[in-house]
């Protein structure tokens, strides 16, 4: 009666915990059995023992994916903007005994440029489309992973298929026109009743930022989801404008070149 009530006490949910007494914290999900049923498609594309991995998770909700990963042994870092989130999340740690392995924090994907730490692994489900500035949380999260990156987002329907040229002329801007072309939707208003829903990439369009971004995808183990591990081939230098992201993050790009030169 104890759990069943705080159930109530914190509801709305929409992350439907399977507690450790059997109890639900939202049965009747709209959407199924979430975020369970995606899990079961991921779970394994993933390493099953994460023993001394530091994980981030970015939008955590009420905590589903950064408890099924502490359960594997992660040290989580488990993120949101919204108190009532946290505070299901905080309860539903307790209730499956991993509150020593997450720390919970009220901020958002765009503070952690300010942060010196990285991690193993980050966990980017569902974020993604509710970004007034994804390019430059894709960027921050790129400098923050050092292996694993799980990313979704809502997304197009169609092809992802066609090759993207190394360059295109201006008499051919006509390609940029194929529903194969790399693209995003803006939401100008609303999407699905949610002003901040501001992007719907496609497919080519998730792919090639995650290439950019120094990634390489492994694995998409379901729709809109891709598994991809961190291409240090790719250096930051090689496909951003560095001083524009230094900017954009709050830093004094004239600083950062003086303190290389002074290094020599």
């Amino acid at each position: 009666m104890e759990t069943e009530k705080k159930i109530e006490e914190l509801a709305p949910w929409f992350h439907n915990l399977h507690l450790p007494d059997g109890l639900q914290t939202a049965p009747n999900h709209f959407l199924g059995d979430f975020p369970q049923f995606k899990w079961e498609k991921i779970k394994h594309e993933i390493p099953e023992d994460l023993q001394g991995m530091e994980v981030l998770d970015i939008g955590c909700n009420a905590g589903f994916y950064a408890i099924s990963l502490a359960r594997r042994g992660a040290k989580v870092t488990a993120i949101d903007l919204d108190d009532h989130y946290l505070n299901q999340a905080k309860w539903a740690a307790e209730k499956f005994n991993v509150s020593n392995q997450i720390e919970f924090k009220n901020m958002q994907v765009y503070d952690l440029a300010q942060e010196d730490k990285t991690y193993d692994l980050i966990w980017f489900m569902g974020v993604f489309y509710h970004l007034r500035y994804p390019l430059l949380a894709m960027d921050i999260i790129s400098r923050k992973t050092s292996d694993y990156l799980v990313f979704q987002s809502l997304s197009l329907q169609g092809s992802s298929g066609q090759e993207v040229p190394e360059n295109v002329d201006f008499e051919e801007r006509h390609l940029l026109e194929s529903e194969d072309w790399p693209s995003m939707a803006f939401i100008e208003k609303k999407f699905a009743g949610d002003l901040t829903n501001w992007w719907v990439p496609n497919a080519a369009a998730i792919k090639g930022i995650l290439n950019n971004c120094g990634f390489k995808i492994i694995a998409s183990p379901e729709d809109e989801t891709y598994i991809a591990r961190k291409n240090n081939a790719i250096s930051h230098q090689e496909r951003w404008n560095n001083s524009e992201y230094l900017s954009a993050i709050g830093k004094n790009w004239r600083d950062e070149v003086k303190d290389k030169i002074n290094k020599y």
